[in-house]
């Protein structure tokens, strides 16, 4: 099936900006790496304003979930500049910093999952990340090695995160509960392409610093786990990850990511915290995929993983001082889960006129539980099982730019608690700004 030339250069942006780590890090050199002699710079930005017809707190206030309150919001949730430079054609530099939220500064914040306490932060509703920062050695198109900060590709929004990869004026909502977003450690990777006849399979081996079991909680499952809040990161127990990506169909690609780390409670801000206790082994899988062809758009996620001892973790990080940067709700969840899909019709594909604008409306649904399996004495709490329904429509009037509106309602807990609706509309853009 032939692509028209907006998709084809859609696709072509896509699998540039795979090289400073904006996409999945793909291993094809030619990808990566074509299309410019010494450097370039460029990155992605969005925009989104909501409004809701749900209070701020689901779990404090009222016994039917989230108060019905009239509110809206509008922000900046990130802004991104990013660059590579080539030493030589077999030696490159790739930088990410995200600017997420307005930057930084000393501020205060309402802690709502802790029944709306104020908590200083040094921030200014946001922070300044080194997302990412690594040298490439390009060594052969099956075997490549990059080595410093990089992305973890568990989860389709890990691997492809920038808002011209995905329908929602917002990254897809489970993931971004029970796992770190965008998920940057620090490293070592290979990666490379192999195969021709029965399709090409790109791999991602990665060693990393593992998650720190100080912030695992109930709300966001491992996620808070991330570390990052000190000058350096623990690694008595890496992380160990591996990603495969199969494209033999034109338009398709299957994919699959498993994270393994053996001991998170070994990462902890202090090493005796857990002493005694046995170990906090985490294992997250993952399944997605993605078709898009003239006509249509689809893309699937599926999320699952487990944590050993969650019970004896629980206990145990009840009891962190007052005085620590985590979360310390519970009870931790043995189990956790996130799926969800999307598709979108392409409506200048369907009409066959180019001169139609590239509208695509769509279709989203998702179901995730930070608490899906809970091990007695705990008990799940059930406003923390969310299915959602999005509708909405994207407008792209150039492959760089999305204009995004959309309609979200969510069911809390089956049915047993206020539904969560609201409407929102945005902006989001991803490209190169120079290049030499």
């Amino acid at each position: 099936m032939k692509f028209n030339k907006e998709l084809r250069k859609l696709f072509l942006m896509g699998a540039l900006l795979t090289s400073c780590g904006a996409m999945a890090q793909q291993g094809q050199d030619s990808i990566q790496y074509g299309g410019w002699k010494t450097f370039r710079i460029g990155g992605y930005g969005e925009m989104v304003a909501a409004f809701k017809n749900y209070g701020t707190n689901r779990f404090y206030g009222s016994s039917e979930g989230n108060p019905k309150e009239r509110r809206n919001t509008i922000g900046i949730p990130r802004f991104v500049l990013a660059g590579d430079y080539k030493f030589t054609k077999k030696w490159i530099l790739g930088v990410e910093i995200e600017f997420e939220s307005g930057g930084v500064g000393t501020a205060y914040e309402l802690e709502n999952t802790e029944n709306g306490e104020y908590e200083t932060e040094i921030e200014r509703g946001g922070e300044v990340a080194l997302e990412q920062f690594h040298i490439t050695r390009l060594i052969d198109r099956a075997f490549n090695v990059r080595a410093c900060h990089v992305i973890v590709p568990v989860g389709q929004n890990n691997a492809h995160h920038e808002p011209v990869t995905f329908f929602g004026t917002v990254r897809p909502e489970g993931e971004t509960t029970i796992l770190p977003n965008t998920w940057h450690e620090t490293g070592i990777e290979f990666f490379g392409t192999f195969g021709k006849g029965l399709g090409t399979f790109d791999y991602q081996v990665q060693i990393v610093n593992g998650l720190n079991a100080n912030g695992f909680n109930r709300n966001t499952w491992v996620a808070g786990g991330k570390q990052g809040i000190f000058e350096v990161e623990n690694f008595t127990s890496p992380g160990y990850v591996a990603r495969i990506d199969w494209r033999g169909v034109r338009g398709l690609r299957l994919g699959g990511a498993f994270y393994y780390c053996a001991d998170t409670g070994a990462n902890a801000d202090k090493s005796q915290t857990y002493n005694g206790l046995g170990k906090f082994p985490v294992r997250i899988y993952n399944l997605d995929g993605q078709y898009i062809n003239k006509y249509v758009e689809a893309r699937a996620n599926c999320l699952w993983g487990n944590l050993t001892n969650s019970d004896v973790l629980s206990a145990k990080n009840t009891k962190l001082s007052n005085k620590s940067p985590y979360s310390r709700i519970t009870p931790i969840a043995h189990k956790a889960v996130a799926f969800g899909g999307e598709v979108g019709l392409n409506i200048q594909g369907i009409v066959n006129d180019g001169r139609c604008p590239r509208i695509i409306p769509f279709g989203r649904y998702e179901y995730y539980n930070s608490q899906e399996d809970v091990i007695a004495p705990y008990h799940a709490d059930n406003r923390l099982k969310t299915s959602m329904w999005m509708a909405g429509i994207n407008w792209r009037p150039i492959p760089n730019l999305v204009v995004k509106a959309d309609y979200t309602s969510r069911t809390i807990g089956g049915g047993k608690y206020n539904t969560e609706n609201e409407f929102a509309i945005g902006f989001g853009w991803a490209g190169w700004f120079w290049r030499k």
